[in-house]
């Protein structure tokens, strides 16, 4: 009847009143039907948002081009009533429009009103960090709840479209970047991360901001976490590795890696650990002629080779379950083999402490064999990883892989072939490194047991460190000694601390970090640098060599190795690190206290 008043004068009423009185009956018979059909009856309206709006504009659409269909079949046979204006259809759309819209958002409206309570005194001020869908959801619960008494004054965003722009009435005004100087001008009082997919380093760089300041920061949880009901520390934010290295990691020279490897037979010994699984999966990727993963741990390298066979179904893959110090098994392995990566090591530094013997035996006469078995089966290429520990060792694990080392240049010298070592610090998330025990203890509400808040290390993650490994053999030509530079030592303290943060947690506040004491065998810093050598640049700019590493006379060195033999067969422990430290440069390993198996973790 709406359209018929606002179409027609007063006085033409009651000559379309049949008119007007059919359509009513028409429009009751199929509008609510069609509303229904629609689902505009079992919606809760407080919540409408465009989805509604384009619900209803389909519904009213529908409803009103059927309601104008009959109509105009009735007025084609001129039987029922004389006639009707055709403006009518167009004026009922936009009423019906009008009235089924509003009605509704007109409770939502009510709704919002209803929930935005006064504030519990003086309302806290937040800065919210992104201006995207998480941060717009917070800053419309903020606004909703006065249990929080917090007021959004606005957010930091890195997109340059959203600045001077608002969301819910909230500005963006500013960088992340401007952190420092919006916490100084908008007095905030607690900051609020809202960007589940923001990099470790822009994280980082808030929680450092609001520590300065003193200003809490808190991180909006994921949703799986809001879906759950609760936040807890068994559900934290998932931390890139890449986010605690604190520098931007090495880039590969692939070109020269393909020359090395694509057509290649290649082995991988300790396949099964972190860092030879990692080389097995680079290596595949460059189509080796074969690729033989070879290993102690049958279950280990199991699951290499099932990964390997699901990503690389036609590469000609072969697994090995051998011992390194069964020599005669070596000399029967590697037939054939063209290049070999030594990533076989005992190399827990608290366990090997106690175990001085095994060190020996694997890390030691280990190696001696994968050297001879290559030089006997004229293995082209030879990549000995080693660590930043066996520089000035200060522990049986260090001295046994510069002992290692030691073999392999000498067997680089005396057969002129491109066998080279690798040397590197420590690898972030490998397995029984510091991350996962971290990530455990965090996860289980803490402690992070941390042993002195000094301990420095240098890190590199598990595909820098087989970055380095493959370049390594690519560019060596024999006798070298490769080193990544890894920048600065980090803090273990910080990292950890990092680590807790980027789970999006505080440190102190969530979890507790304690002070447990330096074990037998380390030192507070490593290094990777002698001071009184030189280091000549690659063709890599990250990567080093050395050509003047220690190297014993190859009579010098046979005789040594046949000492700790007969040392180790009869069980001397103590003698055996006698040895170490009178044959090994800058060695200091007699004044490591004894180690406390309950200090391993």
């Amino acid at each position: 009847m709406g359209s018929f008043a606002l179409r027609l004068d007063v006085a033409q009423l009651p000559f379309y009143f049949p008119a007007m009185l059919v359509m009513c009956g028409v429009a009751l018979l199929i509008k609510t039907p069609t509303y229904f059909f629609f689902g505009l009856y079992r919606r809760i309206w407080v919540y409408a948002s465009t989805n509604e709006l384009r619900l209803i504009t389909a519904a009213v659409t529908t409803a009103s081009v059927l309601t104008s269909g009959v109509m105009l079949l009735l007025l084609s046979t001129k039987i029922v009533f004389p006639g009707m204006p055709r403006s009518a259809f167009g004026i009922d759309w936009l009423l019906s429009l009008v009235l089924i819209g509003g009605s509704r958002f007109a409770l939502r409206i009510l709704a919002e009103q209803s929930t935005t309570a006064p504030r519990n005194g003086k309302a806290r001020r937040a800065l919210i960090i992104g201006a995207g869908d998480a941060g717009a959801l917070v800053v419309r619960e903020l606004q909703k709840s006065s249990q929080l008494n917090l007021t959004p004054v606005g957010f930091l965003d890195d997109d340059r479209a959203k600045q001077r722009q608002e969301i819910y009435g909230v500005p963006v005004i500013g960088f992340v970047s401007d952190i420092a100087d919006v916490l100084d001008s908008q007095h905030v009082d607690e900051v609020i991360f809202a960007i589940p997919s923001a990099p470790g380093r822009v994280v980082r760089l808030v929680n450092d901001a609001c520590r300065l300041q003193g200003i809490p920061s808190r991180t909006m949880p994921g949703i799986y976490e809001l879906i759950g009901g609760k936040v807890s520390v068994s559900r934290l934010r998932e931390v890139d590795i890449s986010d605690l290295l604190r520098r931007e990691p090495t880039r590969l020279h692939e070109e020269m890696i393909g020359q090395a490897l694509t057509g290649k037979r290649v082995l991988v010994t300790g396949a099964g650990g972190s860092i030879g699984r990692e080389l097995s999966r680079q290596i595949a990727r460059w189509n080796p002629g074969e690729l033989v993963i070879l290993g102690h741990g049958e279950n280990s390298i199991f699951e290499t080779l099932l990964e390997l066979k699901e990503d690389y179904s036609s590469l000609a893959l072969t697994p090995i379950i051998a011992d390194v110090k069964d020599v005669e098994r070596l000399h029967s392995v590697f037939k054939n083999v063209q290049v070999i990566f030594h990533a076989a090591a005992h190399k827990h530094v608290p366990l090997m402490q106690a175990n001085v013997e095994e060190a020996i035996l694997n890390n030691v006469f280990g190696t001696r064999n994968v050297v001879e078995a290559a030089i006997e089966n004229n293995v082209e290429r030879l990549v000995l990883i080693s660590t930043d520990k066996a520089v000035r060792p200060a522990n049986v694990y260090g001295a046994t892989k510069r002992l290692a080392e030691m073999i392999v240049l000498d067997a680089a010298h005396r057969t002129k072939r491109a066998y080279s070592v690798v040397r590197f610090g420590n690898v972030l998330g490998s397995r029984g490194s510091v991350i996962p025990i971290f990530k455990h203890q965090i996860a289980n509400g803490g402690p992070v047991k941390v042993t002195h808040p000094d301990m420095e290390r240098y890190f590199m993650t598990i595909p820098e460190a087989v970055h380095l490994v493959l370049q390594a053999a690519s560019m060596g030509q024999g006798g070298e000694a490769f080193l990544l530079d890894m920048g600065q030592q980090v803090r273990i303290l910080d990292l950890a601390e990092d680590l807790i943060r980027l789970s999006g947690l505080e440190p102190g506040r969530d979890i507790e970090i304690e002070f447990t004491g330096i074990r037998p065998g380390e030192k507070l810093r490593e290094e990777l640098w002698e001071p009184e050598k030189t280091y000549d640049k690659t063709a890599h700019p990250d990567i080093f060599c050395s050509e003047h590493e220690d190297v014993m006379a190859s009579d010098q060195l046979q005789t040594t190795l046949q000492r700790f033999e007969a040392l180790t067969s009869d069980g001397r422990a103590d003698e055996i690190i006698s040895l170490l430290d009178e044959v090994i440069p800058g060695a200091a390993i007699r004044e490591t206290p004894s180690p406390e198996i309950t200090s391993v973790v």
